[in-house]
């Protein structure tokens, strides 16, 4: 029995130790190979699609992963310099000497009646809230200056990073079905729950980036184009913005085209303030509520709340990839505990 003990006691120190070692070695890469994990996921059938045709493996994983290059980098390494061009126009709009505009704005009668409102209730001064406004627009100004500034100082990380993606998605699209198969061999699952968690993997990929991140792109593209032709400054900040805030529980995409139309009404422009609303609430917002369900369909769905904490916790922790990596996790803690529940009960 000491022998069995010590033999078992001796495993699990060499599996924990192992683990954190092989950790630390794979923890700088882990991002390209979670990315190149989740790319995999979405460009698979196009792949088995090209295999079926092609026959051979490597030229149809070549071609799959020239296709993710053209997609990433073409589209997105444009959208990236209009971005880093309108934030550091904004920097500049943003500071305090050029606040004169918006200084006069909160002193004009259009928006008397609220500070009387505010004054009277709540003993807030007018002079205290536009204080208030252009210190923290200035702070953000400086913030997005510092931050377009790191970005830039980060791109051979990235470029790195992308190189590394690109190269682990090539070898998991060829030797995708084996790396799952051998890893399902170690967990204590039945089959039914092992094929439950790659459903559930699954899924939460696909209802993510189809109809999270896709859903949240369209809604950009059609608010960053609206907000140019109505002649609004860093239309592409603005639509990237709403990019972010579809993902934000009842308000959405309105928490960013709200704002920008009354602020269009309130210096006159009427009908730009009306075509913008107008946009928004028949276009930009309600396409959250008409493709994600046909999108998602009968997929694994998650609360609202839950999957806004969790988009939230995973793009404070991970970033960009957080927006995948968030309710992933989430998703499989529920699963394994589920199960584990299921398995006490059959006992």
């Amino acid at each position: 029995m000491k022998t069995n003990r010590f033999y078992l006691f001796t495993i699990i120190f060499l599996i924990v130790l192992l683990g954190y070692l092989l950790f630390r070695i794979v923890n700088p890469f882990l991002t390209s190979i979670i990315w190149a994990t989740v790319i995999t996921i979405i460009f698979f059938p196009l792949y088995s699609l090209l295999l079926k045709y092609l026959k051979r493996d490597y030229l149809a994983a070549s071609l799959t992963v020239i296709t993710v290059i053209a997609f990433i980098l073409g589209p997105f390494t444009y959208f990236a310099i209009l971005l880093a061009t309108e934030l550091g126009h904004l920097s500049r709009l943003l500071t305090e000497e050029r606040l004169t505009y918006l200084k006069d704005l909160l002193s004009s009668p259009k928006v008397a009646g609220v500070f009387i409102y505010l004054e009277k209730n709540f003993g807030i001064t007018q002079e205290k809230i536009t204080s208030e406004v252009i210190t923290n627009i200035s702070s953000l100004s400086r913030t997005i200056i510092n931050n377009v500034t790191a970005g830039l100082s980060n791109i051979l990380g990235i470029a790195i990073n992308f190189i590394l993606m690109i190269f682990t998605l090539f070898f998991f699209l060829i030797g995708g079905p084996f790396y799952l198969k051998k890893g399902l061999e170690y967990l204590p699952f039945s089959e039914y729950e092992k094929k439950r968690l790659i459903c559930l993997v699954r899924d939460i990929v696909v209802s993510t980036i189809y109809g999270g991140v896709i859903v949240a792109l369209i809604q950009a593209t059609i608010g960053g184009l609206a907000f140019w032709m109505l002649g609004v400054p860093a239309p592409v900040v603005w639509g990237s913005a709403i990019a972010i805030a579809s993902f934000i529980p009842l308000l959405g995409a309105f928490s960013v085209w709200g704002p920008i139309a009354l602020y269009l009404f309130l210096t006159g422009s009427v009908l730009k303030g009306f075509i913008l609303t107008a946009i928004g609430a028949l276009g930009i917002s309600t396409i959250d509520n008409v493709l994600k369900p046909i999108i998602i369909g009968s997929r694994t769905k998650m609360p609202t709340i839950v999957l806004f904490f969790s988009v939230l916790g995973g793009i404070k922790e991970f970033g960009l990839l957080g927006l995948i990596a968030g309710p992933l996790v989430v998703a499989l803690f529920i699963a394994v505990i589920e199960i584990f529940r299921k398995m006490e009960q059959e006992r």
